[in-house]
């Protein structure tokens, strides 16, 4: 069957001599354009493996097949098309292609890429699925979608879910989804499954060992290497104080030089990236070259479907200057770059279940990385690579393999999703590596407190519809509450923009800008001001320049919007009740606060002496109230509110509480369980708190009392 695979690509001809070939998917004739993007493809060092690769994904007795190659060689254009043909062939018996990513963004970049080069209409034949936007449809044969959406459909899905093929692609990368997707389909035993799926785990060669221990040695395709040489890498003799600064002076540098090819900076955080873009804007109209000055390009998550434009062709033939960071280590593939700065360091959160807060970790990458992005440089004659550590840091501080992300996530919504699939002792599951015993534990320990879990350790009929909604628990928990409470309309605001988090891109600039912010804030906190933002975009049209005037992210306060349309969907879907909108009211005031202590009764915090230090109370840590928190920008003598529940808890130099509101605490002891507040850590926060529920359960008696007699009276007086 292998042999008749793609018959027109493989038969040399040209776009004169195969007028009447017409493209399988579609019936229609190929293009111009088709054929000269097949030229290139063919020059694609994976192309030498590709009747390999057929005839191992026909032949593979447990429906695996490994593919091990390096970045740059291909592998996630050309195998996802080469699947399709294959699943054509046998005339997909049980669905489509699924091709997953670890980011939404290469998910949406590689489907745009494989539609041109299979000459076929986005969203139709080849389609993408990533938060807040499905660009398929009931023809779509090809999908590529984000790993921890398929995830979350195989939860909800009997068996394997509606696939032919399933590509499992950049499986280096570790994420949650990948590794776990990894584990669920290694236990399905995919050979005695009828209709004989075929799964694809598509590598770089570093992890193709463990991948080969895990999948019990299945059949391995090895990429050829591409022409060209890597280039030797120039480290530096200390870590420069400033690598920002340092990075641009080298980039200007090479332009001076005229030296050819485009420019890769890797830098390790979005707020380095944006700085080092601003300062290269800023000074590559001055420099004295022949022809238009450089194109400066940013390439992360925050900056969404615009970075597309790293692969835009520039007609006027001017350098690309791209600036990225881990999000480009395996994905985004540039064949014009030929000079790589690397800064040897990235910046990752990690979770701590003990104390249930993020780390902002600045650490150096694995020496997976590092080989990975000085092969971008890779040609004839190879380019250059300018590592900003000196060769020793690499070698005594770099790990060998990207840390998995298992291991450095709340494992909440993942126990969540494997009690979704009857997997009773998470623990149990088979993982590529274990996450540990208490970080576990930690996550059972919170979804028992939600109210997720019956006695048994199963899904309670909450847990189950918690397990429906793409949120983190705790804030599905507190929009379901919300229908309790009547204030839905506007807890679906606020789910969306907590996810989305449409934060202000920059201090501000000037006294304007400031009061502008200002008037968005909201009396009662952070949560209400998000509230207050979104109304306040939508009702300007979702103006651009009205975020700019503001410093507002105007890409997440349009996807905020997006997701809070997929909410309300859900919602209907499930029928659960919906209310009309009351925001600013007395009642909705002191709704919303109820419905969000329902599900963040675990992030509350008291403030010990009056000053802003605030005592967390599910652990003895002392944290600050964050820099864009409205309580912090109110002109004194302004005091911080006593109690607060927050969205976020960062651990950093400041030790930051994000996204704060006020409230009382009768309304924590009110709705948080009660062997909640009797697991507290000892603190004086915990005795007030329990003498306090005392209190009101005294008065809840003696007022049942004095109805119980009032009630015997009307009864001797009739």
């Amino acid at each position: 069957m292998a042999c008749q695979l793609g018959l027109s690509e493989e038969s040399g001809l040209s776009p004169g001599e195969s007028e009447l070939a017409v493209n399988p998917f579609d019936g229609l004739p190929f293009s111009s354009h088709y054929y000269e993007l097949l030229e290139k493809r063919r020059a694609l060092p994976i192309w030498a493996a590709r009747f390999i690769f057929l005839e191992q994904l026909e032949s593979s007795p447990s429906g695996v097949v490994l593919v091990s190659g390096e970045p740059g060689s291909g592998k996630s254009t050309q195998i996802p098309q080469w699947c399709a043909e294959f699943a054509l062939a046998r005339g997909f018996q049980k669905g489509r292609v699924t091709v997953t990513q670890p980011y939404p963004l290469a998910a949406l970049s590689l489907a745009l890429q494989v539609a041109d080069e299979m000459d076929l209409t986005l969203g139709h034949e080849v389609g993408y699925s990533i938060p807040q936007e499905d660009c398929t449809g009931p023809h779509t044969l090809l999908r590529f979608c984000w790993d921890r959406l398929l995830l979350q459909e195989l939860a909800s899905a009997r068996g394997t879910g509606d696939w032919d093929v399933l590509v499992l692609d950049e499986a280096q990368e570790r994420s949650v989804a990948s590794d776990l997707l990894q584990g669920l389909l290694r236990d399905a035993r995919l050979g005695n499954l009828p209709q004989d799926p075929r799964v694809v785990v598509v590598t770089d060669p570093a992890l193709e060992p463990k991948l080969q221990a895990f999948w019990d040695n299945p059949p391995i395709v090895h990429v050829p290497r591409g022409p060209g040489r890597c280039p030797t890498p120039t480290y530096m003799d200390t870590v420069p104080a400033d690598r920002v600064e340092v990075a641009c002076q080298t980039v200007l540098e090479l332009c001076r030089k005229e030296a050819p090819g485009d420019v890769l900076v890797y830098l390790p955080s979005e707020e380095e990236i944006s700085l080092c873009c601003e300062s290269l804007s800023r000074e590559v109209g001055t420099l004295a070259i022949q022809g238009p000055p450089p194109r400066v390009l940013p390439l992360h998550p925050g900056h969404g479907q615009a970075v597309q434009a790293v692969y835009e062709d520039i007609d006027s033939g001017a350098r690309k200057v791209v600036v990225t960071h881990w999000l480009a280590d395996f994905s985004f593939s540039l064949p014009s770059i030929r000079h790589v700065i690397d800064s040897g360091l990235e910046l990752r959160s990690v979770y701590n279940p003990q104390i249930r807060a993020e780390s902002q970790v600045l650490r150096p990458i694995s020496k997976c990385q590092a080989e990975a992005r000085q092969l971008r440089a890779r040609g004839a004659p190879p380019g250059s690579c300018l590592c900003l550590y000196p060769k020793s840091f690499q070698e005594l501080e770099a790990p060998p393999l990207t840390q998995p992300r298992v291991c450095e996530e709340n494992l909440s919504p993942l126990v969540l999703l494997l009690k979704r699939r009857q997997i009773a002792e998470p623990g149990d599951c088979h993982f590529l590596d274990r996450p540990a015993p208490e970080a576990l534990m930690q996550a059972l320990e919170d979804l028992d407190y939600l109210a997720a879990l019956d006695d048994n350790g199963d899904l309670s009929d909450l847990g189950v519809i918690l397990s429906e909604f793409p949120l983190p628990p705790e804030l599905t928990k507190a929009l379901l509450a919300s229908c309790e409470f009547d204030c839905v309309d506007e807890m679906l605001t606020l789910a969306a923009m907590l996810t989305a988090s449409p934060g202000f891109t920059h201090p501000p600039l000037c006294a304007e800008e400031a009061a502008l912010r200002r008037a968005l804030e909201h009396a009662d906190g952070d949560h209400s001001s998000l509230i207050q933002v979104y109304e306040a975009f939508i009702q300007n049209g979702a103006d651009k320049s009205w975020c700019q005037a503001r410093g507002l992210n105007w890409a997440a306060l349009c996807q905020a919007q997006k997701l809070r349309g997929e909410l309300l969907e859900l919602m209907q879907q499930i029928e659960l009740p919906l209310s009309q909108p009351a925001f600013g009211s007395e009642k909705n005031r002191r709704d919303l606060q109820k419905a969000l202590v329902s599900g963040y009764f675990l992030k509350v915090a008291q403030d010990t002496d009056g000053t802003g230090n605030y005592l967390l109370l599910t652990h003895k840590h002392v944290a600050q109230l964050s820099p864009y928190c409205c309580y912090r920008s109110r002109r004194a003598p302004a005091r911080p509110p006593p109690w607060v529940l927050y969205h976020s808890f960062s651990i950093s130099k400041d030790n930051c509480l994000s996204i704060v509101s006020e409230i009382q605490p009768q309304m924590l002891v009110e709705l948080a369980p009660p062997y909640f507040l009797s697991n507290l850590p000892p603190s004086e926060s915990r005795d007030f708190l329990n003498q306090l529920r005392e209190e009101m359960a005294d008065s809840s008696t003696e007022n049942e009392s004095s109805s119980t007699q009032e009630f015997a009276h009307a009864c001797v007086l009739q």
